[in-house]
């Protein structure tokens, strides 16, 4: 056999073997703020001085679990009794295991009131959500944990994501070190995404706590991010924060890479108490991603509209 029938062989095996393969899958549910108002904690207290939190979710639970990991935006803090609402927020440890019974693998931490309690609440919050053995990310309690767990790497299914997280502010209070919140900075950013791409990650998603409260349209700030997340290598966003639903869009091809761009720019809020007009409202996507050979894209997403009924403080499926 000539050396060139060799090589022809090899790359027929190659070809037909590439082609015969099915891509690698995974479905990702991002849901919006879970929040904990004062009527929502009266309304979980039970007689003996416990929470319950089960019926909130019953009814989302299905499309939850159908994905294959979800996410959520856990706005509050898990400081221990006093409980609190606005503007502090501070709730029962029922509420994060409700959440996680609910079918939520990861809760984002980095937001505007990781802070409520101060650095004591975000050090008890982490610690109640690894005593339930429930992921997340965002903040951290020095710097030698964020460098060993961010970013988080989420591998399902022969997929490695990188999943991100920051906050454009904690409300002025400050973190104390030697705890860390992760702020919307470009600087860290743009070294986060270096350390994304040396961890050999097929995709990298970026949650931004941004954005301006009940505003519906995404604002100046959100879009210049947004550009520069996707130049600088971010795969998909995913934004929350402004309390409303604000629009979806999918970006082709953006600077000649190889993929399709999912921006969420708010999800809104998954539950809550809050009155004004479409804060009720919410919305959470489910994006899948498929991987050959070569490369990870997105092969469809779902938009999941939902909204809290109130008094029950119930999330229903629209």
């Amino acid at each position: 056999m000539t050396r060139s029938a060799i090589f022809i062989g090899i790359w027929l095996i190659c070809t037909l073997g590439a082609s015969a393969q099915t891509p690698d899958s995974i479905s990702l549910y991002f849901a919006g703020d879970i929040m904990q108002h004062k009527a929502q904690l009266d309304a979980a207290r039970r007689p003996d001085g416990t929470y319950e939190y089960s019926g909130c979710f019953a009814l989302v639970t299905p499309e939850i679990e159908a994905a294959d990991v979800a996410v959520c935006n856990f706005e509050t803090t898990l400081g221990g009794a006093p409980y609190s609402g606005y503007p502090n927020f501070c709730s029962p440890d029922e509420l994060a295991q409700a959440v996680k019974d609910a079918g939520f693998d990861i809760f984002l931490t980095a937001n505007n009131h990781c802070l409520d309690r101060h650095n004591y609440g975000l050090i008890r919050t982490l610690d109640v959500l690894d005593s339930l053995d429930i992921g997340h990310l965002g903040t951290y309690r020095n710097q030698a944990e964020r460098d060993s767990l961010y970013p988080y790497i989420l591998e399902r299914n022969g997929i490695r994501i990188a999943l991100l997280n920051y906050t454009y502010d904690t409300n002025g209070i400050p973190v104390a070190q030697p705890c860390i919140v992760n702020y919307i900075d470009t600087a860290v950013i743009r070294k986060d995404l270096m350390r994304a791409r040396e961890l050999k990650v097929d995709c990298i998603i970026a949650c931004m706590h941004w954005g301006t409260e009940y505003m519906r349209q995404p604002d100046t700030q959100q879009r210049k991010l947004e550009d520069w997340l996707y130049a600088h290598g971010v795969d998909h966003i995913i934004g929350s924060h402004p309390h409303v639903v604000q629009p979806v869009r999918t970006l082709p091809d953006y600077r000649n890479r190889p993929s399709r761009h999912l921006t969420v720019w708010s999800l809104g809020n998954y539950i809550s108490n809050m009155t004004a007009p479409h804060t009720y409202e919410g919305l959470a996507v489910t994006l899948r991603l498929k991987k050959n050979m070569f490369q990870t894209r997105m092969s469809s997403y779902d938009l999941h509209p939902n909204r809290t009924i109130r008094p029950q403080y119930i999330v229903i499926p629209e």
